[in-house]
Formats: structure tokens, sequence, C-alpha cells
């Protein structure tokens, strides 16, 4: 994917709001020094000032400050603001939280209907073996601009002079050439914070910038990441503007397993079988790029990610089995059910073997009915499930990646055109026959009598066996598809008492579901 171009002149355009926010600042700024005879300077930081002079509107406004905490000068501002006429917003006080990289505490409000931070202008220090800082302290532009993770997120807007300063004296042009660079020297960086060469990967895909040489070359001490800092930022990646970039990254600087397989030894111990190579996870990511085009999906680029786990389980300490890539979503990358990672991405695994080679040639497509077959597929929970935003067609894309993999030697080679057309070729066939026989609606159709009437209509104590009953109606429904609730009901009073639903007067004898293979 092509990087973002900066413009020809790198300027700073401020929207109303954002002159009224300037002009309010530097009046404050003024009263303070006249009126309370303390001294401060107000700069905006980071983010905001790389979009803008990237030509892109942020909302993201920090205000760094010299010689002054955050919420004291919010506190100031506030009262000179009411003397204007002008609205502030409630300040609120975010204390330190160097889990989430906050280590100093910070006044937020809103202004103009915009949230603003405030915080001072720092410098930190760190131990050996911790992303945390052990001392942060008031420090200078320079001294603040040089702790950051990259040069082009270390740009000041001064609000008094109308000027974008560049104190590490590379961030302009690093913007102007696409360029990632530490302010520092990369291994002093990520030693100090190893959660940075991760940021630096996210940025780079996010920009499509490439990395300066010595960033390559950096060793990044990533196992002192906190997991929940890792999965954050690699969720970041993924809905960001190229992932496969991202991957390509971690690959480049053999990250995969620092990121995605902190998994304990006692855990890996009780894989089934060792996980693919890790080369996997970019060969599944560059095929998922082709196969969508410029349209994805953050959950199928992080499934295809995680490729290398597909088909591992592991034992917990009741020597229960579990896929393994449940654990390394919820344990190595700290995600959960929000964008149905933990719960959408092992259905998508599991989805992969229900859906594996859907040639229609094959034998078990004639076992019975083909409409029967291949419409309680793709009605299986991993396959097709709104709870764990599952859609069969996602679920279809995603078997064909794995079965593509093989047809990719190498990164540099590609697709070997030949075997990935004759794959291609069986998973569309299998989605025209979907169409074809008009199963795309009855995916979702819900059962025409549910459990209780099924307990009611054949006078039965109710039991586990009702699973095997509404599972026979889902099938009689697939066969008839015009049929109606009443014909359903006759059917199943048939099957009672032909004896063929595993049940009887009595209650239950068979809990077994009949299953196709």
């Amino acid at each position: 994917m092509d990087r973002v171009m900066a413009p020809d002149e790198l300027k700073i355009q401020l929207t109303e709001t954002e002159e009224k926010i300037c002009v309010l600042l530097d009046k404050c700024k003024e009263y303070l020094l006249a009126e309370k005879g303390i001294s401060t300077t107000c700069r905006i930081a980071g983010g905001w000032v790389r979009d803008k002079l990237l030509g892109s509107q942020s909302n993201d406004l920090d205000i760094a400050l010299s010689d002054i905490m955050g919420l004291a000068f919010a506190q100031h501002l506030a009262e000179f603001a009411k003397s204007q006429n002008i609205e502030v917003g409630t300040i609120s006080k975010i204390a330190q939280n160097p889990d989430q990289s906050k280590h100093l505490e910070t006044a937020t409000f809103k202004m103009f209907g915009l949230e603003i931070d405030l915080v001072n202008l720092r410098s930190e220090e760190y131990a050996s073996n911790s992303r945390i800082p052990t001392e942060v302290t008031f420090g200078t532009p320079v001294q603040d601009a040089l702790r950051r993770d990259m040069t082009i997120n270390a740009l000041f807007y001064n609000v008094h002079t109308r000027t974008v300063e560049d104190f590490t004296g590379k961030g302009l042009n690093d913007l102007r050439n696409g360029i990632i660079r530490t302010p520092l020297p990369p291994r002093e960086t990520f030693l100090d914070d190893p959660l940075r060469i991760i940021r630096c990967i996210r940025f780079a895909s996010r920009f499509g910038f490439q990395f300066v040489p010595e960033l390559e070359n950096a060793e990044a001490l990533v196992s002192k990441v906190a997991r929940e800092r890792a999965g954050m930022e690699l969720t970041k990646m993924m809905k960001g503007r190229d992932p496969v970039h991202a991957i390509s990254l971690i690959q480049d600087l053999s990250l995969f397993d620092p990121i995605f397989s902190v998994i304990p030894t006692d855990v890996v111990s009780t894989f089934s079988h060792p996980r693919s190579a890790n080369i996997d996870s970019l060969k599944a990511t560059s095929i998922l790029r082709l196969l969508l085009s410029d349209t994805y999906t953050d959950r199928l680029y992080l499934a295809a990610t995680l490729t290398p786990y597909l088909g591992v389980t592991y034992k917990d300490k009741k020597h229960r089995e579990f896929p393994a890539i449940t654990y390394v979503i919820r344990e190595s990358l700290k995600l959960g059910t929000q964008n149905h990672y933990l719960d959408g991405i092992p259905a998508l695994f599991a989805a992969s073997e229900i859906l594996k080679n859907p040639d229609l040639n094959q034998e078990k497509f004639r076992q019975s009915s083909e409409r029967v077959i291949i419409g309680l597929m793709l009605r299986e929970k991993a396959v097709h499930n709104a709870n764990t935003g599952s859609h069969w067609t996602s679920s279809l894309l995603f078997s064909l990646l794995q079965e593509l993999i093989p047809c990719c030697e190498t990164i540099e080679e590609g697709l070997k055109v030949s075997a990935a057309s004759e794959k291609i070729t069986i998973y569309n066939r299998f989605v025209e026959r979907v169409e074809e026989l008009a199963l795309t609606s009855a995916v979702d159709a819900k059962p025409l009598v549910d459990g209780r009437e099924i307990v009611s209509l054949l006078n039965v104590k109710a039991g586990p066996w009702t699973g095997t009953a509404l599972a026979r109606v889902v099938e009689w429904q697939l066969e008839h598809p015009e049929g109606s609730k009443g014909e359903c009901l006759m059917w199943l009073k048939e099957q009672l008492s032909a004896g063929t639903l595993g049940i009887d007067q009595n209650g239950p004898v068979s809990k077994k579901a009949r299953i196709y293979k």
C-alpha cells in the first residue's frame, strides 16, 4: 500500500474552534504572568501536530505545559475562561497509571466541544527491567521530545508563537520523507520502554512509512511489555490502514514470539503438536489482502495473523482440552470478546475444519439430500452465529485462506497460480451451489417449532433429546423449504409413531444426534 504523502508545505491550518482555544490559552498565559507571577508556555504535542501537518483533522488535543502541573493550570484556565464568559466543562484528574502509559497525572476537560488533556513537560528515567519510569520530573521541551517514541510524534505546536517546533531536528524531515525513527538511539529508546517498538510498527503500517536501517537492527526487549498494552497496540494495527505491512515488520524484526507466544512452558508442554512456522502468519495475511482487495475486517486479519496456531490444542490443569488460539488471545494478548476476538476467532479456526475442501463431487455430498448436507454445514455454530460475529461467507473465506497457504512456498514467489486457481474454483462452485439451492435465507431460519411445542405435541418428558428433535426439524425444513408449521408438526407425529426420533412415550432412549460426515 502506498504511503501517506505529506503536503508540499508543512503548515498547521487551525479550525475555527482550534483558533478559539489557542487564543484563550495565549491570553491565559499573559494573565497568569501579569496577575499571579506564574510563567508557563502552552504547546500542543504529539499526534495532533503530526496529523495536522499531514493534512488530516485531529480532535486529540494534548497540551504540554512548562513549569506547571496540568491540574493547577486547568483550574487557573477555568477561572480565566469564566471571566471571559467562556464555559469550560468539568475538570477531571486522571491519576498516574503506568500500565496504561499514564506516567503523570493528567487534567482533562471539554472546551468548545473538544476534549483537552493538560500535562507538564517531563523527563523520565527507567530501571533496566521495567517499562515503567522510576522517576518522572519536570523537563525542558528538548527532554520531553527526546523521551518520545518517534520523531514524527515529538513535534510541538507553540500556541503563543503559532509555530511548529522540532526539537529533535528530524521530525519534520521524517514526516516529509515517510520515515520512522526514534529521537534517541533505538536501543536506548526501546530499553526504556519496549512498547515503543510495537508502536513504531503500528505507525509504519498506518502511514506506509519505512524504518531507518538502525531501527530494523535494534534489539527490542518486548518481554517487558504488559500484555494488555501489546494487545491494545495490535488491535490498532489490525484496524489500521495496512495490517499486512505491520505483520511484515513483525516478521522482519523476529517479534512474532515476543508478541503472540508469551505462553508458560507448562502450557506449551500440553500442546497437541507444535504450531506451524511463524512465516505462515505473513503468508496468511498477504493472501487475505489479495482475496479481500481494499476491504477487510480486523477480526479476519488477526485470525490470519494467528494462523500458526491452527489446529493446536492445549490442556488445562484439569486435563480438559481447548484450542490453543483461545489461550493466545485471552492470555498472551489479553483480548476479550470485544470486536469478537476471543469468541469469533476460535470459531473461524473451527469453521475452517468444517468447511475444508467443499468439493461437491465428494461422496459426503451424496449421502443424503445435497441441500440438507450443505445447509447443516452452514448452520453449524462455528460457521454462522450472530453471537460470535460469525457469518458463513467470512468463515468460508477463512477456510479458503488456510487451503491457499500451502500454495505459497515463499512470500517473494507468491501463490502458485495453477494450484491456487484449483482451490478457488472449488470454493466458488460451492458458493454458487448455495445460491442455486436458495440456502442463504435458510441459514438464518429459525426452527418452525420450538422445544416446548415439541414436548407438548409428543406428550413426553423434556430432556437432552429435545435438541436432537430440533435438529431433525431443521433437516425437515431444509428438505421442505416451502413447508408450513402444520406440515412439520404432522411429520413429527409420524416420526414418533415410526420410532425414528430416538424417544418413546416414557422419555428419551437415545441422546445421540444425527451426524453427517
